[in-house]
């Protein structure tokens, strides 16, 4: 296996042979393209993205600045949503399913070193798989570690440390992130805590 292939594999490998940088420059033309975009062009945005991604659905609204690795490495479902600073460490995969809403400053680090300094200083580094399923909304100040798996209709507190997998239909917060409650049928009519909708949202 060459370093990319390893890459891919979840094995160690080093991220400057095989290509891999060659590979990130390239990327890094497209990523400055889209965060220098005029506003008068933005309607080329959607465009852009998925020249960078490797998956998207139809509708994806990323706000510039965004940074990653490789892009092709990322696969975003339907109505996906960032706002500004998403950072995206792809050198593993990272799937995200739909209706994605992710606020400023979110981390995704599939990247990693190993923890003994000799080992490290070797330049072997890894990458490990990241999933984020459908209705997932992050607060701000996120950081995901290398081989979490959030479920489905998950809310991420700000300021969270995900390091362990996150469970369906439940609120998650903390350093490290833990699950504070589930999410259930009667959350439907509040806004915000304990504010109901003066509205009918279903309209």
């Amino acid at each position: 296996m060459n370093q990319k292939e390893r890459m891919l594999a979840g094995l160690p490998y080093k991220a400057w042979m095989d290509g891999l940088l060659e590979e990130r420059v390239e990327n890094k033309k497209k990523i400055y393209e889209f965060n220098h975009l005029p506003p008068a062009e933005w309607g080329r945005e959607t465009e852009l993205l998925k020249s960078i991604l490797g998956k998207t659905g139809d509708v994806i609204h990323i706000e510039a600045p965004f940074h990653c690795d490789y892009g092709y490495n990322i696969e975003v479902g339907e109505n996906f949503f960032a706002n500004y600073n998403l950072v995206i460490l792809d050198v593993g995969k990272v799937r995200i399913g739909d209706n994605a809403q992710i606020a400023p400053n979110v981390s995704i680090y599939t990247a990693g070193h190993p923890v003994h300094p000799e080992a490290r200083n070797s330049g072997y580094e890894y990458g490990i798989a990241v999933t984020i399923g459908d209705n997932v909304w992050i607060g701000g100040n996120t950081c995901i570690m290398p081989g979490v798996t959030i479920g489905d209709n998950v809310v991420i507190g700000a300021g969270s440390v995900v390091t362990k997998d996150i469970p369906d239909n439940v609120i998650a917060v903390g350093n490290p992130c833990r699950v504070v409650r589930e999410i259930t049928d009667e959350d439907r009519e509040y806004y915000f805590r304990d504010r109901k909708f003066d509205v009918d949202y279903r309209e």
